[in-house]
């Protein structure tokens, strides 16, 4: 089947197999390779990505789903080589390690911002809870969303 979405900003057209996944399209097809690939089945995060504004797991979204939509990848939120203030908070606070999970997180984070740009620390966790992060424990990256919170706030007046 032939689609035609924007993906980060660009347009794209191309044919899918039936049932491919958005993920797979992403990583494999188009060589975005930031968008994780965790459990496959929607429990852990790592392949959140914003569809039309909205958090989505990639694993679980068929690539069809995503005919005449927008998609934001984590690739898509750096402008003219500069992090996004959620990318730059979380190397600020020290909330990642390995990295496997940062993706989801930050597209995670995004989304949340969104909708509330000034969570409380409760309202961060409640939203970060379908992300999983074996290495860092939760505090740094909640940390991190405050402060791009903040930061963004400030930015944007």
């Amino acid at each position: 089947m032939r689609i035609k979405f924007k993906l980060n900003g660009r347009k794209v057209e191309l044919d899918v197999p039936p049932g491919r996944r958005l993920l797979d399209l992403l990583r494999e097809d188009l060589g975005l390779t930031g968008t994780k690939e965790g459990c496959g089945e929607g429990e852990c995060g790592a392949c959140a990505v914003i569809v039309d504004g909205k958090l989505r797991l990639s694993c679980l979204t068929t690539a069809i789903q995503v005919d005449g939509k927008e998609v934001l990848t984590v690739e898509g939120l750096a402008r003219d080589g500069k992090l996004h203030p959620i990318q730059e908070a979380l190397v600020e606070t020290a909330g990642l390690q390995c990295g496997f999970c940062t993706p989801g997180f930050v597209m995670a984070a995004y989304a949340l911002l969104l909708e509330n740009p000034r969570p409380t620390r409760e309202e961060v966790r409640a939203w970060l809870s379908g992300n999983l992060c074996r290495c860092t424990g939760y505090e740094k990256i909640v940390d991190a969303v405050l402060l791009a919170a903040e930061w963004l706030r400030n930015r944007d007046g």
